[in-house]
């Protein structure tokens, strides 16, 4: 069954096109990362697949119904996004914010039932943040506070789960953590996981497919083998890279060596040879 299903998908930004003609899909319960230059049309994409961007041409398709067939709260219930800055709430405790991701599942205005309740449980559960639970989000770190917004997410027991830049602002451990965290949640309870990020290694350890976005293209869509190539990287990223193994896993390694066409570091003029430069330049013009 098809997670998702874009054909011929156009869509623009303050009149710019950003995403031309995008034919893609994504099979149930995979992850997929998409990844590709700043500017390529990653977040716009994602933007697009949660319903917060119409698409000048084309549709979207989630789990064999068209996207513009749901209403607000259905599709709350069938697809969660989780944004790359979250919005700013008022401080509160981290169970509190979790059971936010209740609102489609209850009647509007009603008390958090029993059956809510026990969602909010496993969501805290699943993430590993029920030990602070009763914390307010001030007293949290960078790597805590992101666990529980993907627990609020969780709450909402999406079958399709969207990520925009979800290590962004966390040291590698915190990373790490989060990018497992993500894998148990597909792995554990199926979720379909869509994630853009950059880090080339993160998406070749813990994807299943990944998607290379350049241009407001599809450069490339296939396993991490397939994708993460020295020839994708010097054509998409400009970059000059070696693709090594990953001896327990098999997975692609990149190894980045310098960039296309720079055969090194240029010389930094001093600030008197700088200045010489200046007058000289002003002389001329």
């Amino acid at each position: 069954m098809k997670a998702l299903h874009l054909a011929r998908v156009s869509l623009q930004y303050n009149g710019k096109t950003i995403i031309d003609g995008l034919d893609w899909q994504i099979d149930a319960g995979r992850i997929c990362s998409i990844i590709g230059p700043n500017g390529c049309g990653k977040s716009t994409l994602l933007k697009a697949i949660a319903r917060q961007l119409k698409p000048e041409q084309g549709s979207v398709v989630l789990e064999g119904r068209p996207l513009a067939g749901f209403a607000p709260r259905e599709l709350a219930r069938h697809l969660a996004m989780l944004l790359q800055t979250q919005v700013k709430v008022p401080d509160m405790t981290v169970r509190r914010l979790v059971g936010y991701g209740r609102f489609p599942h209850k009647p509007v205005w009603s008390q958090m039932r029993r059956e809510d309740e026990e969602v909010v449980d496993w969501a805290l559960s699943a993430t590993g943040t029920e030990s602070f639970a009763g914390r307010k989000l001030s007293a949290l770190s960078g790597g805590e506070r992101q666990r529980v917004w993907i627990a609020m997410a969780l709450a909402q027991q999406p079958r399709v789960l969207l990520l925009d830049e979800p290590t962004t602002y966390l040291d590698v451990s915190h990373q790490l953590e989060i990018m497992e965290l993500v894998s148990d949640i597909n792995r554990l309870h199926g979720v379909t996981i869509v994630m853009v990020l950059h880090d080339i290694n993160h998406a070749a350890a813990f994807s299943d497919e990944i998607s290379v976005l350049r241009n407001g293209t599809l450069y490339a869509h296939g396993k991490p083998e397939d994708t993460i190539t020295e020839a994708t990287l010097a054509d998409v990223f400009g970059v000059k890279a070696r693709i090594e193994r990953d001896p327990e896993s098999g997975r692609p390694v990149c190894l980045i060596t310098g960039l296309i066409g720079r055969a090194g570091r240029a010389s930094v003029p001093s600030m008197e040879e700088s200045r010489r430069i200046t007058l000289e330049e002003a002389y001329i013009h």
